[in-house]
């Protein structure tokens, strides 16, 4: 059987993406590999095993084009409201809380954030299939 083990995102500055995901998600870092033309960098937390890689390339002054390929990447908390305003009294910018409904029965409440890159994170309230 597989396990998911990491999610990686390229990012063109390390200190404000960890900042950022320090702030906003509690993860740190766990590993740090500096190899000649880029530098990748593991984050987590004691939630899950589950690592968030940022790949850093040496040289890149330019952002990096997202497309419309990327989804977004998720995190489950225990109180959304709480979390949301930490966010934003840390200066970034959460969208509003919205409400999910599945065959007429509330199915998750959540709200999105960008990252420093632009990356979207949907962050979501613990409960039913999102633990």
């Amino acid at each position: 059987m597989a396990k998911a083990i990491h999610m990686m995102v390229r990012v063109l500055n390390e200190e404000r993406s960890v900042a950022f995901y320090s702030g906003a998600f509690g993860l740190e870092i766990a590993d740090r590999y500096d190899f000649a033309d880029f530098t990748l960098v593991y984050l987590r937390n004691a939630e899950a095993d589950f690592e968030l890689e940022l790949t850093v390339n040496k040289g890149r002054k330019d952002p990096y084009e997202l497309g419309n390929g990327y989804g977004h990447f998720a995190v489950a908390v225990e109180d959304l409201e709480a979390t949301r305003a930490r966010i934003a009294e840390l200066g970034y910018f959460p969208k509003d809380i919205k409400q999910m409904v599945f065959e007429d029965k509330p199915f998750g409440r959540f709200f999105f954030i960008e990252d420093p890159d632009g990356y979207k994170i949907e962050v979501l309230e613990k409960g039913g299939r999102f633990r």
